[in-house]
């Protein structure tokens, strides 16, 4: 496995750092990947629960416009 390499730039020199993460850089980019599955996890949840509750008012006979009302 390659290690991913960071790039630093320093702007008072213009000079640019190519570099291998370090330990702790992995490990904060690992969380990030994480963090960013939990949210995708938590989005897509409440999307299905709101179509259930949406096919839920549906069956019960009201339209489209009615969802939009109470749905907002």
């Amino acid at each position: 496995m390659t290690i991913p390499k960071i790039k630093i730039h320093n702007s008072s020199t213009g000079k640019e750092i190519e570099r291998e993460m370090n330990a702790y850089e992995l490990a904060e980019r690992e969380t990030n990947k994480l963090e960013i599955e939990i949210q995708k996890s938590e989005q897509a949840a409440k999307a299905q629960a709101r179509s259930a509750a949406e096919d839920k008012l549906l069956a019960l006979g009201l339209t489209t416009d009615d969802l939009k009302a109470l749905l907002g």
